[in-house]
């Protein structure tokens, strides 16, 4: 009777020692992931996948888990939320390159599984959930699998015209990316990775569509060690994102497919975009800088401060303004010359015979421009910006762009008026 009560108490003993050894009770939202059901639990889902890599000894997963349990009850029905116990199944581990408790990994979005770096909270890994989600949404919707390659596997996907991400080095970076107002994405590699020969491919088919919308560049760090130790970067690829704030690039943490990496671009593209300026064109170096890289340059000719004062110009340059935040995220340029400054430019795209003011669209690659006919009031020159988006209509041929004359910027005042002195006709008379 001892010895059944002993051998009772060892088995309940087993039982709560098991229990305790895993993190979540097989009741939780968290699934239960093992060497067995990985691969149809995850690697054969349909949609994504969390996954937590922990120890059962780990402080840090110890302290993860209320967490996780949370973000799989948020995400139930949404996104599946499993853990595997890396102690009990090495071979998971070993395969996805687990080095540390907890490791998270995303499924679902491309071919390779995508690594979580973000905060440890529950709205932060939901949020970053969410932008995966709307990721695979896009790409169904775009009818592409979630892996981001057409099935049909056209020449067309597969040819060999050259990749437009532009080569990166210490002598170029510095001018190209950080003094660019463009959103930048740069690939930070070495030749050797096995996962950046696995990224090249995607990485050129995302280059080319986002050309004219997002500039994408790469870094060789076998070669680029200092570009690698400046800006912290510790693995292959790694993948920076540099917006509005250049000096404090942010990692890319999504799927390694060009359908994601699109996805993702334009998405920041949309809600980080920003206004470019409207430049006075005071010289030609504003000409090279605003409307020689656009796509197009929309260059406004205002009437003379004598006649339109202060106030008046200041109307129409923030009509000019509106109009650039409303197409921000179109590759224009926006420049302004006060009429009769620029007489050389007024006079190659026909300038000063309808009067004062008065917008042009500029190609300066394509050595053309059009007129805008109607009102200088922001709803036609919306209309007449579209229209030239389109291809524009009555397009006309420069024969030559003058090279712009050195003109002092407007100071923002009202013009003085010099006064002449007085005299009388009977003064004049006596002379």
């Amino acid at each position: 009777m001892a010895f059944l009560r002993g051998n009772v108490v060892f088995l309940i003993f087993l039982v709560l020692s098991s229990t305790a050894s895993a993190l979540y009770g097989p009741s939780s939202d968290v699934v239960q992931l093992t060497a067995s059901n990985f691969k149809s639990q995850v690697l054969q889902s349909d949609g994504i996948v969390f996954v937590e890599f922990y120890a059962s000894w780990c402080g840090h997963c110890k302290a993860l888990a209320p967490t996780w349990l949370k973000v799989a009850s948020v995400f139930k029905g949404i996104v599946k939320v499993a853990a595997v116990d890396a102690d009990e199944h090495k071979s998971l581990a070993q395969e996805y390159g687990i080095k540390g408790f907890p490791t998270i990994k995303v499924f679902g979005v491309g071919n390779e599984p995508v690594d979580y770096q973000g905060p440890r909270d529950a709205k932060s890994i939901a949020e970053f959930g969410l932008k995966q989600v709307k990721v695979l949404l896009k790409d169904r919707l775009s009818g592409k699998s979630s892996s981001g390659s057409k099935s049909s596997g056209s020449k067309k996907d597969s040819d060999e015209s050259p990749s437009l991400s532009v080569e990166l080095t210490s002598s170029n970076f510095d001018k190209l990316v950080l003094g660019s107002n463009d959103l930048w994405l740069v690939e930070f590699f070495a030749p050797w990775c096995g996962h950046c020969k696995k990224l090249a491919p995607e990485w050129k088919k995302a280059s080319k569509e986002l050309k004219g919308k997002v500039k994408l560049g790469h870094v060789d760090c076998d070669v680029e060690k200092g570009l690698m130790s400046r800006f912290g970067v510790q693995g292959f690829p790694t993948i920076l994102v540099f917006g509005a704030d250049k000096e404090n690039p942010s990692p890319y943490e999504g799927g390694r497919t060009a359908s994601a990496i699109v996805n993702f671009a334009l998405d920041h593209l949309e809600t980080n975009a920003i206004t470019p300026e409207v430049l006075e064109l005071t010289g030609q170096d504003v000409l090279e800088k605003n409307c020689e890289r656009a796509a197009i340059c929309f260059v406004a000719f205002l009437p003379d401060i004598l006649d339109s004062k202060a106030e008046g110009r200041n109307k129409y340059l923030s009509m000019m303004k509106t109009v650039a935040e409303n197409f921000k995220r179109s590759a224009y340029g926006y420049a302004w010359a006060a009429a009769g400054k620029q007489p050389a430019l007024e006079q190659a795209v026909g300038v000063g015979g309808y009067g004062y003011p008065a917008l042009v669209a500029l190609n300066v690659k394509k050595s053309v421009y059009a007129p805008m006919r109607s009102a200088f009031e922001v709803e036609p020159i919306i209309e007449f910006i579209k229209d030239a988006g389109r291809g524009g209509k009555g397009n006309l041929p420069i024969q030559s762009l003058p090279t712009l004359e050195q003109a002092q910027a407007w100071d923002g005042k009202d013009a003085e008026i010099i006064e002449e002195d007085e005299f009388s006709l009977e003064d004049l008379m006596s002379e």
